[in-house]
């Protein structure tokens, strides 16, 4: 198997100011919680999101073990709806000492390219500023983080950057190169 080179960068906000608005998209384009945690519902965002830029490490996941991660306290996701359908989602999973990571961010392929992405990711962010508020127990947060890498869509980094989000972090490292998974066995087969 061949080896691909991968280039991930780790972004951050450090203060609820940092938050770049976005211009609302044209249309009915709503974003609303998810609020029953579903393992189904999470893993076809996943898979349906992820499948073409090579979203793998939750493939592998049992039921069981999606419910566990989403029944963790203050693990929220967040969906991006056009006219009802579901259009992409944000996760967010806070972490130690007042930290939120926005674990997944993205857009299923047929909604790329039309203004959803960075209104989402502005909405995602500011509800990571604001997690402890609707999770009594939790820290406030005090930083907001992320990661993006060479696979991820082309205009991934730049979003990041106009929503305020600093680089902090730039690793390389060689990955076996694996198929595209798709959101579904055989999606990309002719």
């Amino acid at each position: 198997m061949s080896a691909v080179t991968v280039t991930t960068w780790s972004l951050e906000q450090t203060s609820p100011i940092d938050l770049l608005p976005a211009a609302a998209p044209e249309g009915d384009v709503r974003i609303v919680r998810s609020e029953v945690p579903s393992p189904e519902f999470s893993r076809f965002l996943y898979a349906s999101v992820g499948g073409d830029i090579h979203w793998t490490d939750r493939l592998s996941w049992s039921r069981a073990r999606w419910q566990e991660h989403l029944d963790r306290p203050g693990v929220e996701t967040w969906v991006a709806l056009d006219r009802g359908t579901p259009a992409g989602y944000v996760e967010l999973e806070p972490q130690d000492d007042g930290v939120v990571e926005i674990v997944y961010f993205g857009l299923l392929p047929d909604f790329r390219g039309r203004r959803i992405g960075g209104h989402l990711l502005a909405y995602g962010a500011a509800r990571a500023w604001d997690l402890a508020d609707r999770w009594p127990g939790l820290a406030g947060t005090k930083r907001v983080w992320l990661h993006t890498c060479s696979k991820d869509g082309e205009h991934a980094m730049g979003n990041y950057q106009r929503r305020g989000f600093k680089l902090f972090d730039t690793k390389v490292e060689e990955e076996a190169e694996a198929p595209t998974p798709g959101p579904w066995p055989g999606a990309y087969t002719t």
